[in-house]
């Protein structure tokens, strides 16, 4: 059985798993398993940097890298440096990370010369609405910012689909560059150039595709992130073994003593396999004209529906995506495209890192079908679902009888 501690090989220096998991790290460095609680501690550390991988995602003119290490927040600053084409920056966070992170970043910013604006929202997913939004183009017009600012977003998926869509819209485009302080923005949301903000009636329904000009994967930045949190971006990490790879499905669930502790070292291999994946399907579709990149949606129409079902605010978007892969493999079941096994290792899986195994039967009580019709997925109101068709291969399914899907959402509400 394979998994990320077992390899003799991984150690220090140049190092490569199986199947092209790779991990580079310095000689005579190691990872540290004190990850910074404050900010005084992340300054005191900025020179011991640890580099596990850069991640190339190509896309011509909008390439750009993915650094994924520990101790990374201050060199933030030198690759913006090379990457900016001015000086101002704005950096978009919210109230809880701010408190943490924003003032070192901030002072890296201005010793480096660049004159930075801190703008701080809510937390939370309504953060990503119009309003907001309008509130950070007003900060950014008062302050004269030009088509050469650089807006970074400092946080969650939330911040980062916000940022970026305010970067996309003002002035018809400026840069951003991303850095995530959640698991589930490091693999999923801060990779491949989607943001946007939600519409009260459908979720992330008013965006654009927007790179990035990089992304940086601070691995210490996870320390200030509630156990909940770390244990949403733990679905999207699984979700990549099942729509893509089958063996780092494998490593996952060898490796769940690790993962549920936070290993440093297991958690940047996680990261840097979920950036490789992703950037892989980014680069062969970036806009969605193939279909290829919608395999990412695995288990989404269902957890978009759960989600505005719950007003974004009951129910974590880790937990809907956990919660829609077991409705997706089940439809799948029902369909005769798979057997039994997928979703019960699904679910082994989800119990071991204390994610939902069932659907709760309050959010049935809402018009989920509804929701599903305007999911930016669905054509013409017809439903669209990304469903497996063995452990590492999935494929879009149309035209799927609604009565069923209901069925399978019921089913989904009862433990095994």
């Amino acid at each position: 059985m394979r998994n990320f501690r077992g390899s003799k090989r991984l150690r220090r220096g140049s190092v490569t798993l199986k199947d092209g998991i790779g991990l580079v790290f310095p000689q005579n460095t190691s990872v540290e398993k004190e990850r910074p609680a404050d900010s005084r501690q992340i300054e005191a550390k900025q020179n011991e940097v640890v580099t596990v991988k850069t991640v190339p995602v190509r896309l011509g003119s909008r390439s750009y890298e993915i650094e994924i290490g520990t101790n990374l927040l201050g060199r933030v600053v030198k690759r913006l440096a090379c990457l900016a084409a001015g000086r101002q920056v704005v950096v978009v966070t919210d109230e809880n990370v701010s408190s943490t992170y924003a003032d070192p970043l901030l002072s890296s910013l201005r010793e480096s010369g660049f004159t930075p604006l801190l703008a701080v929202v809510p937390p939370g997913e309504s953060s990503k609405s119009l309003s907001i939004a309008s509130g950070l183009f007003d900060q950014m017009i008062h302050s004269n910012a030009d088509r050469r600012t650089v807006v970074i977003a400092l946080g969650g998926g939330v911040v980062g689909d916000l940022a970026g869509f305010v970067a996309a819209t003002y002035a018809r485009g400026v840069s951003f560059y991303q850095i995530p302080t959640t698991l589930l923005a490091m693999v999923d949301s801060s990779v491949g150039g989607k943001v946007g903000i939600d519409h009260p009636l459908a979720k992330n329904m008013i965006g654009a595709f927007h790179q990035p000009i990089g992304v940086t994967c601070d691995i210490d930045l996870l320390a200030s992130l509630p156990d909940r949190q770390y244990r949403c971006g733990l679905a999207e990490v699984v979700k990549y073994g099942v729509i893509m790879d089958p063996i780092f499905f494998e490593m996952i669930e060898t490796s769940i003593d690790a993962i549920n502790q936070r290993d440093p070292l297991v958690v940047a291999t996680m990261v840097a396999r979920c950036c490789e994946l992703k950037a892989q399907v980014v680069e062969e579709d970036e806009f969605e004209t193939t279909g290829r990149r919608a395999i990412l949606n695995y288990g989404h129409t269902f957890a978009h529906a759960f989600e505005t079902a719950a007003d974004y605010e009951k129910v974590q978007h880790g937990e809907a995506v956990a919660m829609g892969m077991i409705c997706a493999a089940r439809l799948a079941e029902r369909l005769g495209r798979i057997d039994g096994q997928i979703n019960h290792r699904q679910r082994a899986l989800w119990k071991s890192l204390q994610l939902p195994t069932v659907v709760p039967s309050w959010l049935l009580e809402e018009d989920l079908i509804a929701s599903m019709r305007k999911d930016k997925k669905s054509l013409a109101g017809r439903l669209r679902f990304v469903l497996p068709t063995r452990l590492g291969h999935v494929s879009i399914v149309e035209d799927v009888d609604e009565s069923l899907v209901q069925e399978v959402m019921r089913e989904c509400s009862q433990s095994p």
